[in-house]
């Protein structure tokens, strides 16, 4: 297992509170993320907040857990969230340069729940600061994941996984070296169209595919996971976090949500992660991390669940999940531009200006562009995968105008 995320107990702060700082505190992370902070007084305190441009609801969630700081991404959000945390004494900005100081403001531990690309300067910012950062922004660590690492590395930061999946093969590891594991399995629900055919899926609208049967989450990764592109991207990340080769990675269709992440050890034993389909579970682990919390996620019951079912997922149906298989055995750039791609054509997606069938075409293309153009090369840096993913996003609407 990579090292920055086999942390030993004592480089966790036994101070209560606990200091948090929460990027992308108004999204579903971050909301389900003061859920858990509130429902345990006493256990943390809150030194920043931040969001990207709903000024109301950043406002309201700084007041309700009395941080010290928000910041806005947006500029034009200044004078909105000036004035509903007038009196509040709470410190504002805005700008990703403020973003980026709410991350590296002193805590002991940083929520990172920005979605998307967004996420990845104020991550890398927290990490170079050697702060111990609780993820949930996969897209990091597919645009950028060898530099982040080796920025973790060389800052002593440790990377708690916050995703479901992850956390929960972190938590089965239970500090176990990864050369022992003969295979990692992450699961996935299937989405809304699991039993559609391929000609329903093609022609699915945007409500259809929001539509999640068991997890409630942000549009864009709603829509990748009715793709099973979040899956690949979950395989991509989880190649970078726990140092693991891409064979040695698979994926299961499970449509209760109940094993989100399975370790398979060269001795033949099976060790599985399961909860409830509750984000409150990943980040309390996260959050009290090496203790525990309580959440007001419902208990696991096995007897009223029955039975837990498990497929091979169809690449003919959902060759999403297959481009991104296909991008993280090719390596180099390629995972870069399969991000960059997919947040372009989820967003015309949802706009609907591309069809749900489209995605997937898009971003194969794309990966196709990249390599015939000879950029296939590993970002050696973050400012390098940003320049490959700003160079796909171009490419992306020039093919889409």
């Amino acid at each position: 297992m990579n090292q920055s995320i086999h942390p030993k107990s004592e480089v966790f702060s036994e101070s209560i509170p606990r200091r948090l700082v929460v990027l992308g505190a108004t999204g579903s992370i971050g909301q389900s993320t003061a859920d858990v902070i509130l429902n345990a007084p006493g256990r943390f305190v809150v030194e920043a907040v931040a969001g990207g441009r709903d000024a109301a609801a950043l406002a309201r969630q700084a007041i309700a857990l009395g941080a010290r700081f928000a910041a806005i991404a947006d500029p034009a959000a200044y004078q909105d969230l000036k004035q509903a945390l007038s009196g509040a004494g709470i410190e504002v900005a805005a700008g990703p340069d403020a973003v980026i100081e709410a991350a590296v403001r002193p805590s002991d531990l940083v929520v990172a729940a920005i979605v998307g690309t967004a996420g990845v300067n104020p991550t890398y910012a927290a990490i170079k600061a050697g702060r111990t950062v609780a993820l949930a922004n996969k897209e990091c660590l597919v645009c950028a994941g060898a530099p982040f690492m080796q920025a973790a590395r060389e800052s002593q930061a440790v990377l708690l996984p916050m995703d479901s999946e992850h956390n929960a093969i972190f938590q089965a590891l239970g500090g176990r070296a990864g050369n022992s594991v003969a295979r990692m399995t992450l699961t996935a629900s299937g989405g809304p169209f699991r039993l559609w055919s391929a000609e329903a899926i093609a022609k699915a609208t945007p409500a259809q595919a929001l539509n999640h049967p068991n997890w409630s989450m942000g549009p864009k990764v709603t829509v990748d996971s009715a793709s099973l592109m979040n899956k690949g991207l979950e395989l991509i990340e989880a190649h970078h976090l726990f140092d693991i080769p891409a064979d040695r990675l698979d994926v299961l269709v499970h449509p209760q949500s109940i094993v989100h992440g399975l370790i398979s050890f060269e001795d033949g034993a099976v060790i599985a992660g399961l909860a409830a389909p509750d984000m409150r579970v990943p980040i309390a682990h996260c959050l009290a991390f090496p203790e525990r919390v309580a959440t007001r996620a419902r208990t696991l019951d096995l007897v009223e669940i029955g039975s837990l079912t498990f497929e091979r997922p169809d690449f003919g149906r959902f060759p999403a999940l297959q481009v991104a298989m296909d991008a993280l055995a090719a390596g180099g750039s390629l995972p870069t531009v399969l991000n960059a791609a997919n947040e372009i054509a989820v967003e015309r997606f949802l706009a609907g200006k591309l069809g749900f069938h489209q995605i997937a075409e898009l971003v194969r293309n794309l990966c196709d562009a990249a390599l015939k153009s000879g950029e296939g090369h590993a970002p050696a840096t973050v400012a390098d995968a940003l320049a490959v993913d700003h160079i796909t996003r171009e490419r992306a609407r020039t093919h889409l105008a």
